[in-house]
């Protein structure tokens, strides 16, 4: 078991035992629920008593570590009779109690209600949409040869097609799912999905290649990752090597995962291709390439959007090129939406590109019908693949 995990076991075990008569559960994350089964009139006292038992020091590997409290309370019935109510006023009380900074707590009250009530709204929307399933999806963007437009591989992207308000953008949901511990469900439900329209694309016409997905930190410091991977391939009966695992250098570089080696080790014994999103943008270090077991890196599209008049991106992509080649490893640059911009890949030796030059994200109907209709275009063409298309299309 990883550090932090040891950690959060601790610390369910220790509030626990100081409930007593009541129940302890984990939400997800480092987010835990405490339910008072019967009547008392301290509330505010037993908070007290809370924050103090749980401040106490925690041993682990001959270290003393404190962890900050924040805390968000309510009562039945005063608050609410329905758990759903409850559920969504506690969030509520928890949610303002962060904003007012670490280890705060906070009571609700009616007031809250009307404070940050559509990001509220739309947590608790989100839940509803894990269970129901039919509101999110995934969208895929495929991958190229810069020269030959050879399709080489698919990113699967999570979408939301919310039933009143259409889509709404990852950037604004994914934040939300990490802040209230929905990243690893979340990201369960990608690979569940990923690997069923794996086993749906190799018993049809669709090219065989390999689907990326991307993990989250919380999936690799709370979650059952392997497990969940092991399970998924299983159901759909699909290989490892159909599925590629990216991961953000930042993620990788947090003291919370402990050291990633040994794990993307046995990732990549099992067959998975590993990739380093965002590459360069984050806290980078050329050391951990040395030691991780990875099989390409992403270039961010921050060094991709000025190319190729820009001299210090150009030199900067130029480098991170020669390097990865140095290092036996592939390089895929993102954000590729101008025929210069490829050009200039073409010729720096770029492996592979993703962007708007070549295709933007689709739902899976659209592309099968993309897929159909360029394979009978290019029936009688040298180059397979699908033909580039324009920022505008």
């Amino acid at each position: 078991m990883e550090q932090g995990d040891r950690l959060l076991a601790m610390f369910g075990q220790r509030l626990a035992s100081h409930v007593a008569g009541g129940a302890v559960g984990r939400l997800g994350g480092d987010e835990f629920m405490v339910i008072r089964t019967t009547t008392f009139d301290d509330h505010e006292k037993w908070i007290a008593g809370l924050r103090d038992h749980m401040s106490r020091p925690f041993e682990i590997k001959d270290q003393s570590l404190r962890l900050g409290l924040t805390i968000g309370s309510c009562r039945a019935p005063e608050d609410g009779k329905d758990s759903g109510v409850l559920f969504q006023r506690l969030e509520s009380a928890l949610y303002n109690a962060k904003r007012l900074g670490r280890n705060s707590d906070l009571r609700f009250r009616p007031a809250l209600d009307k404070q940050d009530n559509p990001q509220l709204a739309l947590v608790s929307d989100l839940r509803n949409a894990l269970v129901s399933g039919d509101q999110l999806e995934l969208h895929y963007q495929t991958q190229h040869h810069p020269a030959s437009g050879e399709l080489l591989g698919m990113e699967a992207l999570l979408r939301w097609r919310h039933p009143r308000d259409g889509m709404i953008s990852p950037a604004d949901f994914i934040p939300l799912a990490e802040r209230h511990g929905l990243m690893t469900e979340l990201g369960n439900w990608v690979i569940e999905k990923a690997c069923a329209q794996q086993t749906h694309w190799q018993n049809s016409a669709m090219p065989k290649v390999t689907v990326w997905i991307n993990i989250s930190a919380l999936q690799l410091f709370h979650g059952d990752l392997e497990s969940q991977l092991a399970g998924s391939l299983k159901r759909y009966g699909i290989k490892a090597s159909q599925l590629g695992l990216e991961l953000t250098e930042s993620v990788l570089l947090d003291e919370r995962a402990g050291d990633m080696g040994p794990r993307l080790q046995l990732l990549r014994e099992q067959g998975f291709a590993i990739a380093i999103d965002d590459f360069g943008t984050g806290y980078s270090s050329l050391a951990y390439l040395k030691h991780l077991p990875v099989d390409k890196v992403k270039l961010d599209r921050a060094f991709i959007r000025e190319l190729p008049d820009s001299r210090a991106d150009a030199a900067i992509v130029e480098a991170v090129l020669a390097m990865a080649k140095g290092m036996g490893l592939a390089v895929i640059a993102e954000g590729v939406e101008t025929d210069a911009q490829n050009r200039f890949l073409v010729d720096a030796g770029c492996y592979a590109v993703q962007g708007f030059y070549f295709a933007r994200p689709l739902p899976v109907p659209d592309l099968e019908q993309r897929w159909i209709s360029n394979s009978s275009t290019k029936a009688n063409s040298e180059a397979p693949g699908l033909t580039p298309v324009s920022q505008a299309s």
